[in-house]
């Protein structure tokens, strides 16, 4: 057995920082065309990997598409999804919806999908056997862990959910038991902003979450 490693002490200061790291997450949709530093996308994967996951699956796959032909194809994808979203749409929410800016595909340097191996070898099936989709949201917390480690070197990211998950397992190609969990969109951002894009044009409102007793 590993012995015990003696952890880091967080003190007041950190703290407040990481509190600043969670409120200016933000989910980015214009971005500058600069290229990540050599070897940044490795260091936030690799970071990535060290997130949670149940009985220590680690269930998560990474696929960058860099391929333009396939960033075309997701991008086509996308239109698709969207107008039917929009077709969809009250009157009253219709001409909103069509003014958001919902994806940074365009210029996003990186395209990273990342997908879900529902039932890998790693773990031996732990924990997952009355709670499959734990295995689901073990993917979902090592996108939230690359999105903060992200942001601390100045990246943005957005995620993609405008989008067919079928289509897009077709387009990269993948093994036929994966499961897309988002498509991440990463770069520098055109503007900072510590409230989400979705308050500032009207869309909604971020507000507490009720907390329940029992």
């Amino acid at each position: 057995m590993t012995p015990p490693s003696t952890p880091p002490i967080f003190d007041t200061r950190f703290q407040d920082r990481l509190d600043d790291l969670f409120r200016w997450r933000r989910d980015v949709r214009r971005f500058r065309t600069d290229a990540l530093p050599a070897g940044l996308l490795d260091r936030l994967l690799t970071t990535a990997d060290t997130a949670p996951s149940v009985g220590l699956s680690q269930p998560w796959r990474f696929v960058t598409i860099d391929d333009p032909a396939r960033r075309a194809a997701v991008r086509a994808d996308f239109e698709a999804c969207n107008a039917a979203a929009l077709a969809a749409q009250a009157d009253a929410r219709a001409n909103r919806y069509a003014h958001l800016k919902l994806a940074g595909l365009d210029r996003a340097p990186c395209h990273l999908a990342v997908f879900v191996e529902p039932d890998p070898t790693q773990g031996h099936g732990l924990g997952r056997q009355t709670m499959p989709e734990s295995v689901s949201f073990s993917a979902v917390i090592a996108i939230h862990t690359l999105w903060l480690s992200a942001r601390t070197h100045g990246i943005g990211l957005g995620w993609v959910s405008i989008l067919d998950p079928d289509r897009i397992c077709t387009i990269a190609d993948v093994p036929d038991s994966w499961r897309l969990i988002g498509y991440l969109c990463l770069g520098y951002t055109e503007e900072e902003a510590i409230s989400p894009e979705l308050e500032r044009a009207g869309w909604e409102t971020r507000r507490p979450t009720p907390r329940l007793s029992r």
